[in-house]
């Protein structure tokens, strides 16, 4: 299958139906799919761990998460062979070059990768279970190593679709019409593997950023560390007016649908003690309104496009903090203690199966889980730092991802 849109040296001037056609390579296609995948595969896990606890190498989650980790691994790895032997010469000239003989888009590179690394994880996580037992934290060894291999995964299909998008405009040769539907649907392409990866960046810091926390200035600190770096790397990576609004709305619409969706189906503890009896799965977290945020910062970075990264970084920085704060601060207080998010909507009521359904502070920030009003204002004097440096290296590494094209 045609990979490229770009005329090779004995066509000059001449550009093929292929070519005019807005069809998107299928590597691209599969790569996005297993980042679904993947992250659909992560949540499910954690739901199962919380609701049932037992799990094995080949329960449905794992599953899941195999199976984007395969494709990933074929698709990428067909592409990479693909180019090697049978591309043209235009196309290896665009490529990277591996271990002075194979040809690659830096895309399919980070999907081979990262599907190697999530398959060694499983023998590993295996053997640790058999022999430490059952994890108590996202970030074991054998789960890092997995979490590394998807992250692996969604960058290599973001980027991959970034180097699409910047070699069709680039070029040139695509029909106006074309090129616009082209586009548009590498634009969504994009919203979704961006989204995807906000989404396992969210997983990696979520034990940190549980409602229980969130009158605390560690949430924040941990939070304006963490999603500026991305948010703005992907708006300065794609020029498109709602660029990081789309993304955190494929994050918040994933996060709504798993909680919705996965404690439809019946769930029973099979690993004592079970102080909570449940008969369905419990859902993972309510999703943070990153969304807000983000609207308030492609305005900023649009309205005042003609400043440098400097000031931009202030200006944005400081920007998605406030607001970040602002909003965060009532949806945590609301998420933790009001009656009204004790249902399947905001799923508030769901609770691990080995923590008592009593316990006093299941519905109330205990006093561990509050400061004092100078301790909270030290904590977002950290975070507001925090958040600038995170932004600086964010729009950086977007200027980087804006020039890719191999």
């Amino acid at each position: 299958m045609e990979t490229t849109f770009t005329p090779s040296p004995s066509d000059t001037g001449r550009v093929t139906a292929a070519q005019r056609n807005e069809q998107i390579p299928i590597y691209i296609l599969a790569t996005v799919f297993s980042s679904f995948c993947v992250i659909t595969g992560l949540i499910w896990d954690i739901c199962w761990h919380i609701s049932i606890g037992r799990d094995g190498l080949l329960s449905p989650p794992h599953l899941v998460i195999y199976l984007g980790a395969v494709v990933a691994g074929l698709f990428s790895g067909y592409e990479i062979l693909r180019k090697t032997f049978w591309g043209s010469d235009s196309e290896k000239s665009r490529s990277v070059k591996i271990w002075g003989f194979f040809y690659s888009t830096l895309g399919a590179l980070f999907c081979v990768w990262g599907a190697l690394a999530m398959l060694t994880s499983a023998p590993f996580d295996d053997w640790w279970h058999n022999t430490y037992g059952l994890d108590v934290t996202i970030l074991s060894p054998p789960h890092t190593v997995l979490l590394l291999g998807m992250i692996g995964i969604q960058f290599g299909a973001m980027i991959s679709v970034i180097a699409l998008k910047n070699q069709i405009k680039t070029k040139g040769f695509l029909r106006p019409d074309t090129l616009k539907k082209t586009d548009n649907k590498l634009f969504i392409l994009f919203a979704l593997s961006g989204g995807f990866l906000l989404t396992i960046w969210f997983t990696l810091l979520s034990e940190e950023l549980g409602r229980m926390e969130s009158h605390r200035s560690s949430y924040y600190i941990y939070a304006a560390a963490g999603f500026p770096i991305l948010l703005m790397a992907a708006g300065k990576a794609v020029s498109h007016k709602w660029t990081i609004t789309a993304i955190t709305a494929v994050y918040t619409i994933f996060m709504l649908g798993t909680l919705w969706i996965i404690p439809l189906f019946p769930a029973e503890p099979k690993l004592g003690p079970i102080l909570n009896h449940i008969d369905h799965y419990q859902a993972f977290q309510f999703p943070l309104l990153l969304i807000v945020p983000a609207i308030a910062l492609d305005i900023l970075r649009n309205r005042f496009a003609y400043w440098n990264d400097w000031k931009l970084t202030f200006l944005l920085g400081t920007t998605f903090l406030v607001i970040f704060f602002g909003v965060q601060w009532f949806s945590g207080g609301f998420l933790m203690e009001s009656p009204y998010a004790r249902n399947w909507f905001f799923g508030s009521e769901s609770w691990y199966f080995g923590n008592s359904p009593d316990w006093e502070f299941r519905y109330k920030f205990a006093p561990w889980m509050l400061e004092s009003t100078p301790e909270l204002l030290k904590g977002l004097g950290i975070a507001l730092v925090a958040s600038i440096i995170s932004t600086k290296i964010g729009l950086s590494w977007g200027n980087w991802m804006h020039k890719i094209q191999r």
